[in-house]
């Protein structure tokens, strides 16, 4: 474990990574848009994304690599979850639209798991597995 990157800049940038992507969660949660919404298209998570990719040539190496890892997946994998449940509503005419209500919400909820649980880990100085 590098210990530089434990205690340095990195670690913060981190912290202001998941911090990013826990304020458009709460933007779902408490504003007009849905959490699923807010995670995907919010301002801070398409900020915490890009900022992921800027960084992660620093973290490669350190045990904070796999924060970044896991911060990416996280936005994208939902991207794909979301994708495949407007396909089902395309797909089946727009009746599908009362059942996409479910596994939307339970990618909502998978979101708010991903960036408590790797914010948890983070401040114990743990890496993320995954």
């Amino acid at each position: 474990m590098n210990s530089t990157a434990t205690s340095g800049s990195l670690f913060n940038w981190t912290q202001g990574i998941y911090a990013l992507h826990a304020f458009s969660l709460l933007t779902g949660i408490l504003g007009a848009a849905t959490v699923v919404g807010a995670f995907l298209t919010g301002w801070p998570s398409l900020i915490a994304v890009i900022l992921n990719y800027i960084k992660r040539g620093e973290a490669r190496g350190t045990w904070l690599e796999s924060h970044f890892r896991w911060q990416i997946r996280t936005f994208w994998y939902g991207l794909l979850w979301v994708g495949l449940c407007v396909l089902f509503v395309v797909m089946t005419l727009g009746i599908g639209l009362l059942i996409a209500w479910l596994p939307l919400g339970v990618v909502a909820v998978w979101f708010v798991y991903r960036i408590v649980r790797g914010w948890l880990a983070l401040r114990d100085g743990r890496p993320m597995y995954a």
